[in-house]
């Protein structure tokens, strides 16, 4: 009753009809009583104005904050009232402050004047338009709003975040509400004992927000003191020389004991420099104090006749730190709250190491998934023929450059990928066949000449990709739903892009294991394999096997290629990336053997992940200290992590 009729007291102080009070009244009446802080505003005294707009329930104080954060609100000189204007020529329209209700027309517009408030305040006003915003019909706004508040965690935003929780129509805007709600509790809870539940709460929470929130509630002070601070919630005592360097314990004591500082041996010298008389310091000539301990004595002789300030002997900081002890001190006062934050925090971080132990794992799997479609088809050819390929980088350059080429004819890049996989392998096939036919035929059982023949068809097939596609890298892009990441937390995840290729690595594992072990051509290739003269002997003919198996085996490089474009760059380059791994992959594994490359493909990939998270800023240091360890693994092991079984062992 007293708040109405103050209401109506002021709507009678304000100008007749025709003014403000026609367009709402009430919000120009709440605006008049804090003129000075809303025209003149500064971050430190506005808060007033604005928590009696949020408090009033007006309708127009959403508008009015908006039109106050953008510069858009005036100030009408002669009466003081607010407003929001629309130009009309030379004249202006004036509008309700908040429901933008015409006022006046015709308004002159000399007679106004602009509010600019800062930076500052206009922070402090988005920050008060968050609870209009948490409940916005446009998601955007709402999701704006989640931000706003997990920038600044205010504890004045717990009641309208939990007011719109029960409204939240998206799930995942829902759940970020939720924690929202959830840290805001943990952090400004009314009673210890919702702050300890709300804090118990985040120990399944492995987002960086949630760590903040238990790092800021065990945020601590430094306090120095001869005894411990009364009534204080003690986190530990730091001993110098353990827990920090005596001189930094020394360095945070004396402020406090008011003992002299820890001079360096420049200052020593600098000071004396400045007390020179005719060749001598302190009763000592020059050239004595040619060494840091007769420069100490000479700062001491001058300390005790009061020319030089004191300095802390050896004995002054040891009496010093004896005499007083380092606190950290924890800022929340509450001993159950820290204690609860402090188990949490416990429990946080081992599920954060458990999780980035298998996200390791998960990349370490990733990574030996592309080394594995790379270099399967290298063990094939290399395994049966024993040729070593150094073209194979540049089949899989050509499946990369052939799904670049239908995706310029199929713009639909779902289709695209569909019809890229066969064609970049037959391709590859058909020039893995005439390379075979071609160059390796005649250099079997030479294989100097075969590294060397194959090196040059390599560098001819570079500058060819080069001559027909520039040097320029070309985008082989994925289809939608290729985009994104698989997130099983805030620690663990992986793109779907790195899902799909391991899905491709384990089909053609399936494939080749399949055409091998259960076709004819796979009887023939182990035969010509494991003996290529009594192979010969029945009725096989290795020529014709040598060249289809080579022929398939560049069609699967070109499917790799293919693969490995869609999320790296496709240059004339780009399959001297992955040649010396395959390498690699194929010798570690066992030469031959699918399930030696598999193995091989596991041991490369684990071990590059491993040594990259001991040093992540160094890549190639990664990959040096990774080929060192082949090389030794080699000279235990020289024939692989599953070598060939019978005569082909010997071979």
């Amino acid at each position: 009753m007293l708040r109405a009729l103050l209401t109506a007291l002021a709507l009678l102080l304000l100008p007749p009809a025709g003014t403000a009070q026609e367009a709402g009244p009430d919000l120009q009446a709440v605006l008049q009583e804090h003129q000075a802080q809303i025209a003149r505003p500064s971050r430190t005294k506005v808060g007033p104005a604005i928590e009696a707009l949020l408090s009033s329930g007006l309708p127009g104080v959403q508008g009015f904050l908006e039109a106050w954060q953008d510069k858009g609100l005036y100030i009408r000189d002669e009466d003081g009232l607010f407003f929001r204007i629309e130009r009309t020529g030379d004249t202006v329209t004036l509008l309700h402050p908040g429901t933008l209700e015409p006022v006046e027309e015709g308004a002159d517009p000399a007679t106004l004047s602009q509010i600019r408030p800062n930076g500052g305040v206009r922070r402090v006003i988005g920050e008060a338009l968050v609870q209009f915003q948490l409940s916005d019909p446009d998601i955007d706004s709402r999701r704006a709003a989640l931000d706003a508040i997990s920038r600044n965690l205010d504890p004045a935003q717990l009641g309208p975040l939990r007011n719109s929780i029960a409204d939240e129509e998206d799930p995942a805007l829902r759940l970020r509400k939720e924690r929202l709600a959830n840290y805001l509790m943990a952090r400004f809870g009314e009673t210890p004992a919702e702050r300890v539940t709300a804090i118990e709460a985040l120990s399944t929470d492995l987002s960086v927000d949630g760590r903040a929130v238990l790092s800021q509630i065990l945020s601590t002070d430094v306090v120095v003191a001869q005894a411990a601070p009364e009534g204080a919630n003690l986190a530990r005592v730091l001993e110098p020389g353990s827990d920090l360097p005596r001189a930094e314990a020394y360095a945070l004591i004396a402020p406090e004991a008011d003992a002299p500082p820890v001079l360096s041996p420049a200052r020593i010298r600098t000071a004396l420099e400045a007390t020179v008389e005719g060749g001598v310091i302190a009763g000592l000539p020059i050239a004595r104090l040619d060494t840091q301990e007769a420069r100490a004595e000479a700062y001491d002789r001058l300390a005790a006749a009061g020319t030089l300030p004191p300095r802390a002997s050896a004995q002054t900081i040891d009496e010093t730190l004896a005499a007083y002890t380092i606190f950290e001190v924890y800022k929340e006062d509450n001993p159950a709250i820290t204690e609860a934050a402090r188990r949490t925090q416990g429990a946080v971080q081992t599920r954060v190491g458990l999780s980035q132990t298998a996200d390791l794992a998960l990349d370490a799997v990733s990574l030996a998934s592309i080394y594995f479609l790379a270099a399967i088809g290298l063990a094939i050819t290399f395994g049966v023929m024993g040729v070593i390929n150094m073209a194979h980088g540049e089949f899989i350059m050509m499946g990369a450059y052939t799904g670049y080429v239908v995706q310029l004819f199929i713009p639909d890049y779902t289709l695209s990928l569909m019809v890229a996989l066969p064609l970049a392998f037959a391709v590859t096939f058909g020039a893995g066949v005439a390379m075979e036919r071609l160059v390796i035929r005649w250099l079997y059982d030479r294989p100097l000449e075969t590294l060397l023949a194959t090196f040059g068809v390599s560098i001819a097939l570079q500058q060819l990709a080069k001559n027909i596609f520039g040097t320029q890298a070309r985008p082989l892009t994925s289809p939608a739903w290729l985009d994104g990441t698989l997130a099983f937390n805030e620690v663990i995840s992986i793109s779907y892009i790195r899902v799909a290729i391991f899905v491709l690595a384990l089909l053609f594992l399936g494939l080749l294991l399949f055409i091998l072990k259960k076709t004819r051509l796979g009887l023939e290739v182990r035969a010509v394999t494991q003996n290529p003269r009594m192979a010969a002997s029945m009725g096989i003919n290795p020529d014709r096997i040598k060249m289809l198996t080579f022929g398939l085996g560049s069609g699967i490089a070109g499917i790799a290629g293919v693969a490995i474009g869609l999320y790296a760059k496709v240059t004339s380059e780009m399959g001297q990336d992955y040649i010396v791994q395959s390498f690699m992959t194929v010798v570690v594994g066992g030469v031959g053997n699918v399930w030696g490359t598999l193995a091989g493909a596991t041991l490369i990939g684990v071990l590059q992940k491993g040594i990259e998270w001991f040093n992540p800023s160094n890549t190639l240091a990664a990959q040096t200290y990774m080929i060192l360890f082949i090389i030794l693994f080699i000279q235990v092991r020289p024939k692989g992590i599953i070598a060939l079984k019978g005569r082909a062992a010997g071979d």
